[in-house]
């Protein structure tokens, strides 16, 4: 029987001060979801994204906080990290590994960056990957909407190529 953990990745302050699609939306879903898995004794793991001096996300700053919509829980873990992958030179495998995890909920912000990353790094180390269509956002950009790149990372995750087979894609409501 698979052992899961729910990763939310990078939802912090100063992630939110340029519009997300379906920002309160998506804060919502993810607090219900976490909600729901604690009492069932899932592990919640806050990836938090540390920037550099001078940018919103270092940790001196304000917007380095995780959002203030979503609730942390003592028990929760909370992994720091300063690239795009949230294995990369964090504890996160370490972490899984102690709590024997197998399967991982991943959601967060941002679709296309570190979301992306962390989905398809956790393909490639083997662990079975649920991925909420409705549980991770990202911000328009120049070349194109929000909602097409949500659309897009979706489709691409649910096809992609590993050695546990592609994500597996739901919705927030239907996780259990």
């Amino acid at each position: 029987m698979s052992k899961r953990a729910l990763l939310v990745v990078d939802m912090q302050q100063g992630l939110f001060t340029d519009p997300r699609h379906d920002a309160a939306g998506l804060l919502a879903r993810l607090d219900d979801l976490a909600f729901r898995l604690r009492t069932k004794g899932t592990p919640i793991i806050f990836i938090q994204h540390c920037g550099p001096d001078g940018d919103d996300l270092h940790p001196s700053q304000p917007g380095h906080a995780l959002h203030q919509s979503l609730a942390v829980e003592a028990s929760d873990t909370i992994i720091t990290k300063a690239c795009c992958d949230a294995f990369l030179e964090t504890t996160l495998a370490d972490t899984l590994a102690e709590l024997k995890i197998d399967e991982l909920i991943v959601t967060g912000c941002a679709t296309d960056f570190c979301v992306d990353t962390t989905i398809r790094s956790a393909l490639a180390r083997g662990y079975k990957t649920i991925v909420p269509e409705d549980g991770h956002t990202t911000g328009d950009r120049p070349y194109l909407s929000a909602e097409k790149i949500i659309e897009h990372h979706n489709a691409v995750w649910a096809n992609f190529i590993s050695p546990v087979g592609p994500a597996h894609l739901t919705r927030c409501e239907r996780i259990v």
